[in-house]
C-alpha cells in the first residue's frame, strides 16, 4: 500500500451504486407488483418468505413492516407484557430494548464480550429471575452470539431464545445460520443492511407452525378469520413492493455477503501491513480490527474498529471525505428514557467502553480496493501527526 497522501472519497454507504447493479430487474419487479393490484400481502410476501425460511433453515418465515415490528410481533406471540422480564444487551440499537418496554416489560441488560460485541453468555444466569419470560441476544454487527452456551441456560430455565438478527442475516454459528438458532429469530431489512429493501420491511423465523400462525395474526390486527378478533394485534403487514425489490436482492445475498469478507480481509490485511492492527486500546496508537469468533460465519454488516481517540479519528477522516458512523454513542443503560430501570454508570462497563471507542468504517460489497487502501491511509494519517 502507497504511504502517498491521499483524499479519495469514500462513502460509508453507497445504496446507488448497488441500486445501479440490479436498477432494471428491479423496476421490472416493483412495476410488476404495480400492475397486479396486490400491494399488501399477497403472491410477493408468500414467495419471499418460501425463501428466506429455506435459506435460514427454517420451517416458516413471516414476513413484517420493519426490523422493530419484528420483534414487537414476536414478543406478542409468546405473550409477553406487563410485569415480565426480558434479559438482552445493553450494546445494540436501540429497537432491541425499545421494543420490550413498549409491551409493558422490563429489559434488563447483560455486558457484552468484549471481542465480539455480543452478549456475554456467561452473565446471563445471574439474570434469571421468576419474572423472566425470554433471553433475546442481538447478533450485532453480522456476528452471531455464542448461541450453544445461550441455548442452555434457556433450556434449563424453560425459557425461549428470541434472536434479534436484524443485522445479521446468512451469519452462521456451527454451520447453522441466524434466526434458526432460537425459538424466533428476527431481522431487518432496513435499506443498509446486507439484504435491504426499498424502505423499511421485516422478516420473523420459527420452526413452531402454532407460533408461525399467531405471527400472522398478531401482524393483521389479531384478525382471523377476516373481521374477528379473539385478540388485539398491530398493522406489521410487508408491502408488495418491498417484497419484489426484497427478491431480486435476495439472488445477489451470497455474492454480495462474500464480497463483505473479502473487503473485511483485505482491511484487516492492510491494517497490519501498516502496522496500525492492536490487541487493544490500551496498546498504543493503532486501532482494534474485528476479529471473526471461531464456529461463525461473520457477514460484515458493519466493519466496526476500536480506537483511542475514536471522535478525534473520526473527525480526521470527515476533512478526507471518508465517511465513518458511531454505533453507539451510548449504551442502552446510559439512554435518558431508560433512567428508570435503576442501572448506573459502571454497571456494564464492557459495554460502555464499546460505546466510547466503537467506530464503523466504511463497508458495502461494492468497495473497491482502492477505496480500501484510502480508508487505512486516512486512518494511518491520523496517528502519523
Amino acid at each position: 500500500m502507497s504511504d502517498a497522501p491521499t483524499h479519495t472519497p469514500v462513502p460509508q454507504f453507497d445504496l446507488a451504486g448497488q441500486y445501479a447493479s440490479i436498477r432494471e430487474e428491479a423496476e421490472a419487479a416493483v412495476l410488476k407488483v404495480m400492475a397486479s393490484g396486490r400491494f399488501i400481502l399477497g403472491p410477493e410476501v408468500e414467495a419471499l418468505e418460501r425463501e428466506l425460511a429455506e435459506y435460514c433453515g427454517c420451517a416458516n418465515a413471516v414476513g413484517m413492516s420493519s426490523g422493530t415490528d419484528a420483534l414487537l410481533a414476536a414478543m406478542m406471540a409468546l405473550g409477553i407484557g406487563p410485569g415480565d422480564e426480558v434479559i438482552t444487551t445493553p450494546y445494540t440499537f436501540f429497537a432491541t430494548a425499545g421494543c420490550i418496554h413498549r409491551l409493558g416489560a422490563r429489559p434488563v441488560f447483560v455486558d457484552i464480550e468484549p471481542a465480539s460485541f455480543n452478549i456475554d453468555a456467561g452473565k446471563i444466569a445471574g439474570a434469571i429471575t421468576p419474572r423472566t419470560r425470554a433471553i433475546m441476544p442481538v447478533h450485532l454487527y453480522g456476528q452471531a452470539a455464542a448461541m450453544d452456551a445461550i441455548r442452555e441456560i434457556a433450556q434449563r430455565g424453560n425459557l425461549p431464545v428470541i434472536e434479534d438478527a436484524a443485522q445479521a442475516i446468512g451469519a452462521e454459528f456451527n454451520g447453522r445460520r441466524t434466526g434458526s438458532l432460537g425459538l424466533v429469530g428476527c431481522f431487518s431489512f432496513y435499506p443498509t443492511k446486507n439484504l435491504g429493501a426499498a424502505g423499511d420491511a421485516g422478516m420473523v423465523t420459527t420452526d413452531d407452525p402454532r407460533i408461525a400462525e399467531a405471527l400472522r395474526r398478531v401482524r393483521n390486527h389479531g384478525m382471523e378469520p377476516r373481521y374477528y378478533h379473539a385478540s388485539v394485534g398491530g398493522n406489521f403487514r410487508l408491502d408488495a413492493i418491498q417484497a419484489a425489490v426484497l427478491r431480486v436482492k435476495f439472488r445477489r445475498l451470497e455474492g454480495w455477503q462474500q464480497a463483505r469478507r473479502d473487503v473485511a480481509d483485505r482491511y484487516r490485511r492492510l491494517f497490519a501491513e501498516a502496522g496500525l492492527a492492536r490487541e487493544s486500546t490500551n496498546a498504543g496508537d493503532g486501532i482494534v480490527p474485528p476479529i471473526e469468533l471461531p464456529h461463525r460465519r461473520h457477514v460484515y454488516h458493519q466493519f466496526v474498529i476500536r480506537a483511542p481517540r475514536r471522535d478525534a479519528l473520526r473527525a480526521h477522516l470527515a476533512t478526507r471525505g471518508i465517511g465513518s458512523e458511531i454505533y453507539y454513542p451510548l449504551a442502552l443503560h446510559q439512554q435518558e428514557c431508560f433512567k428508570q430501570l435503576g442501572y448506573r454508570q459502571g454497571d456494564f462497563p464492557a459495554a460502555e467502553r464499546a460505546a466510547a471507542e466503537s467506530l464503523a468504517l466504511p463497508m458495502y460489497p461494492e468497495l473497491t480496493p482502492g477505496q480500501i487502501e484510502a480508508v487505512v491511509a486516512a486512518i494511518a494519517s491520523f496517528f502519523r501527526q
